[in-house]
């Protein structure tokens, strides 16, 4: 088949790979426009953008698709078949009914739960036990589309976004090369979405990654891997911002109130509501994330309150 692949961050780009590396062609790679970013706003290509022009593949760079020349020049490729992983633009239905077969979507949860921007982080929010990829046939709603596939995870006790980005991702790639000669034969056996199961995945913020130490232990702990690598779960010490990377629910009753810092030999516990949680990995400001024992060979905030 001839295939068009839409997509932009890191989690598309190995299962663009895969693509490439299967009997069928990608014809044209969509991606966001190039953007600056970071402290320097440096303009960036998206890892997508880079990873097709390493494959010498032609990339087109829309910033929308409400001009009908952007539509014009996507029909002019001819394809087969667009898939679409983390894209991050609406796609109208003038797009959607180009291809021939339509367009797929890799959505990283079992759909309909999680329906929305970020799905990954929710779950690990949420506490959920599994969750997976989901390839569905795109329609005009959000991630509303009939399902072709799912594949599942189960989530890890230390899994981390990151972690578990990296596992749903090559979970994706695999699902999509399996679904693909059903898709070419047209042999596929939708399910619709039962719409009163859904749940929706709203975008983060670094406001959602501030701890509020009067939580339960479980729930801060899931946050902190839920936030990490973006945008980070944080708390004040000395007014200053204090980063949170990794940490471990103790299920000791803590004396002190809420966000008291207790120093043990070479161990930092907060106390939370039910609990106390061992921070093992923080950063404080202007300086790289390192372990609790490099933390205090240099600061003794025995006592002190976060927050």
């Amino acid at each position: 088949m001839k295939i068009i692949f839409a997509g932009t961050p890191e989690f598309s780009v190995p299962i663009l790979q895969a693509l490439l590396a299967s009997e069928h062609e990608v014809c044209a790679v969509y991606t966001q426009p190039d953007r600056p970013s970071g402290r320097g706003r440096k303009v960036q290509i998206s890892p997508v953008k880079q990873c097709a022009v390493d494959n010498n593949v032609t990339v087109e760079q829309p910033l929308n698709f409400k001009n009908a020349d952007e539509v014009e020049q996507l029909r002019s490729y001819n394809a087969d078949l667009m898939v679409v992983v983390a894209y991050g633009i609406i796609l109208p239905e003038s797009v959607l009914s180009t291809p021939t077969l339509g367009c797929i979507n890799i959505h990283a949860s079992l759909l309909p739960r999680w329906r929305g921007a970020a799905p990954i982080q929710r779950a690990l929010l949420a506490g959920d036990a599994i969750t997976g990829i989901t390839l569905m046939q795109m329609d005009k709603g959000l991630d509303t589309g009939d399902m072709l596939s799912r594949s599942t995870y189960h989530i890890q006790p230390n899994d981390t976004s990151e972690t578990l980005h990296d596992c749903l991702s090559a979970l994706g790639a695999d699902a999509l090369i399996n679904l693909l000669p059903s898709v070419e034969n047209k042999t596929l056996t939708p399910t619709q979405q039962i719409d009163s199961e859904a749940t929706y995945a709203a975008k983060l913020s670094k406001s959602d990654a501030l701890i509020d130490w009067s939580q339960p232990g479980n729930d801060i702990r899931r946050a902190i891997c839920a936030f990490n690598p973006w945008p980070v779960s944080h708390t004040l010490l000395d007014d200053k911002p204090l980063r949170i990377w990794q940490a471990t629910f103790i299920n000791k009753h803590a004396s002190e109130p809420p966000g008291t810092i207790y120093v043990d030999g070479h161990q930092l516990f907060v106390a939370c509501l039910d609990g106390q949680l061992e921070i093992i990995e923080l950063q404080p400001p202007n300086k790289r994330k390192m372990s609790t024992k490099d933390y205090l060979a240099a600061h003794n905030p025995n006592k002190q309150r976060l927050g």
